[in-house]
């Protein structure tokens, strides 16, 4: 006999969907949150693009307003880390250092995580100058010189929220152009505290107790220089949270959760809902629109296995 019908495997705005589904649905629904409820999305200073809230909403906002209506038809939440899975001998079973939670089926929603630039310097001056949230660390670094890496959404949102604390923003991107939406490209041109190293990498992030400058090679010319710097953002792209389902879905090459079209895995009973899958898109909107697909298939399959 299985805990729960339904164990959900994140706590983001995919996961919460589930939970809400599968609450809704009157399955016994438990969903499990390595670090923070609402995961990436709450350490979102301002999410504009979600429906249904005109002006926007800090996703930490968002995340609480989840959160209560998940708990309010009935999920349980709670703060765990999953340590590991056995998706093989009918009852589906989910590690935490608490001990085993089985499941009758599962959903997969642990989402991504920010990749790292593997430079000199990086790991040894994590949270000494080097961070890939801003939200988290923005305000330690008032009057400072920041560099952002990166040209997609992500970097181009923060390194305008950055500017409410620094002196000096300054955008490394390895292309010519922005990837960003064109609205948020138009702020960040239009801003006077950020400017743009176009065509460049950084190569490494230099000083002793703390961040004191980045190295800076242009790709097109091989032209090399150091940037001064306090703080160095990273947002340089996402590796998906799959490591402990190696074995127990079918991952892509990059390792993402491989899906039909009910979001359904290769292991019997389990679903993947938002980041964490291969799809093309990766919006709050979309994983809340996956979190609710993978809970309808969950209880489908449930009434059937």
């Amino acid at each position: 006999m299985a805990d729960y019908d339904l164990i959900i495997l994140g706590g983001g705005p995919g996961g919460l969907a589930a939970g809400l589904y599968g609450a809704r649905s009157r399955l016994s629904v438990l969903v499990l949150e390595k670090e923070i409820i609402g995961g990436q999305m709450a350490t979102t200073e301002l999410i504009e693009n979600y429906p249904g809230f005109s002006v926007g909403s800090s996703g930490m906002e968002l995340a609480d307003k989840m959160r209560e209506q998940v708990e309010r038809f009935g999920a349980k939440i709670e703060l765990a880390e999953v340590t590991g899975v056995d998706f093989k001998n009918g009852v589906l079973a989910v590690e935490t250092p608490g001990g085993a939670k089985t499941g009758r089926s599962v959903v997969i929603s642990t989402g991504r995580r920010p990749q790292s630039l593997a430079v000199p310097g990086e790991v040894g001056l994590r949270g000494r100058g080097v961070s890939y949230c801003a939200t988290c660390d923005g305000p330690f670094f008032r009057d400072k010189k920041i560099i952002v890496v990166g040209g997609g959404n992500s970097a181009i949102e923060e390194a305008l929220y950055l500017t409410r604390f620094a002196s000096e923003v300054t955008v490394v991107h390895r292309r010519d152009a922005l990837r960003a939406d064109k609205v948020i490209q138009e702020r960040a041109f239009a801003n006077e505290k950020i400017r743009f190293v176009w065509d460049s990498v950084v190569t490494g992030v230099m000083g002793d107790a703390k961040v004191e400058s980045v190295g800076v090679k242009n790709v097109k010319t091989g032209e090399e220089s150091l940037v001064s710097a306090d703080g160095v953002f990273v947002y340089v792209g996402n590796l998906p949270n799959t490591e402990v389902f190696e074995g127990q879905v079918e991952l892509d090459e990059k390792g993402y959760v491989i899906v039909d079209a009910d979001l359904a895995t290769s292991a019997r009973g389990v679903f993947a809902a938002g980041d964490v899958r291969v799809g093309p898109v990766k919006q709050v909107a979309t994983a809340v629109g996956d979190g609710a697909l993978a809970a309808i298939s969950a209880e489908r399959y449930l009434e059937y296995a």
